[in-house]
């Protein structure tokens, strides 16, 4: 499957995101004659497990974990455990049987939804980051996908020159912040340079570790 780059929006010391950073970040992609496709949306839930025997040990069970829903695969959920760099696919129907197992409960949801946009030979998805039934933005997420190629050590060069494209186009706006890409090591969750949905899954598991570091240091220059 195509290869793609995860990235979130890192507001500059002393500023937040807001509306009008998304308004401006997708003007900047029509900008460079991006083509406006129809909308997406991926959900990230964190589960925490439901402790019937509190004598249990702790090492016996993860204490939470991620799950995933993705559109490019709607029939498939993803589970991603990051303290021991697990993310396995499943079957979508697996938050039913969770539910009726009562072992784990959603602790919060988050989506993340936007519009696409076609350039060339890439594909870019700007979306914000809302929890479930609000609107209260918590972040900004971009995808950058190039179609062609599925190898992440060959395309490394192309995605590099595209950034810095998309990075240069971005300064004229003169936001407070920037995207960030920060690869994870796939290497730890057993994944290869072929890249799989699996991959995508495990960027959003960090993408959304670096949007709550981003809030707690928000929250600690405050206090």
């Amino acid at each position: 499957m195509p290869l793609k780059w995860v990235l979130h929006w890192q507001p500059n010391a002393g500023s937040t995101v807001n509306s009008q950073i998304l308004n401006e970040v997708s003007q900047c992609v029509e900008s460079i004659h991006g083509v406006k496709g129809g909308k997406w949306k991926a959900t990230l839930t964190f589960y925490k497990p439901i402790l019937r025997d509190q004598n249990l040990p702790a090492a016996e069970f993860p204490r939470d974990f991620l799950g995933i829903s993705l559109p490019e695969q709607p029939n498939k959920y993803y589970l991603i455990i990051r303290g021991q760099r697990i993310v396995l696919e499943a079957d979508f129907t697996i938050q039913a049987i969770m539910e009726k197992l009562q072992s784990y409960k959603l602790r919060v949801a988050l989506n993340f939804e936007g519009f696409q946009y076609q350039l060339g030979d890439f594909q870019l998805r700007v979306g914000k980051v809302v929890p479930n039934n609000s609107e209260n933005l918590r972040g900004i997420v971009m995808e950058i996908e190039y179609l062609p190629i599925s190898s992440m050590e060959k395309s490394r060069k192309v995605m590099e020159e595209f950034f810095e494209v998309w990075q240069e186009a971005m300064s004229k706006s003169s936001l407070p912040g920037r995207f960030m890409h920060i690869e994870p090591n796939f290497a730890e969750y057993g994944l290869s340079d072929y890249y799989t949905s699996q991959h995508t899954a495990v960027q959003y598991a960090n993408v959304m570790a670096q949007l709550i570091a981003t809030v707690q240091a928000v929250q600690s220059a405050r206090n």
